[in-house]
């Protein structure tokens, strides 16, 4: 499912940015792109609707890979629910070094 997951996330980036923006972008959804297979409005409506269907299914994917996630951690459920880990003995600072006494 994760594996699922990832394609529908690639897949949602790559529609994302193949549509046209306001201010240029990487819009390359034109009709000059698609040639005479749809028109610019006929290839914004479908790429608006496969946005919205993408994004729908990692919604979905989303909350169910956390759902599944939940379950699965039994002992601990959050790194934030434990203590911090404390020395019980404080740290000494060494012993300063003694100054080298010249001998003639």
């Amino acid at each position: 499912m994760l594996i699922v997951h990832l394609f529908v996330t690639l897949a949602l980036i790559g529609v994302v940015l193949i549509q046209r923006s306001e201010g240029g972008g990487l819009g390359i959804g034109t009709s000059q792109g698609m040639g005479s297979f749809m028109s610019g409005r006929g290839t914004a409506n479908l790429l608006t609707r496969t946005t919205a269907i993408l994004a729908a299914i990692f919604m979905v994917l989303s909350l169910s890979l956390a759902l599944l996630n939940r379950g699965a951690t039994s002992g601990q459920k959050s790194l934030l629910d434990s203590a911090p880990a404390s020395s019980t003995t404080p740290a000494v600072p060494p012993p300063p070094a003694k100054p080298a006494v010249p001998t003639n």
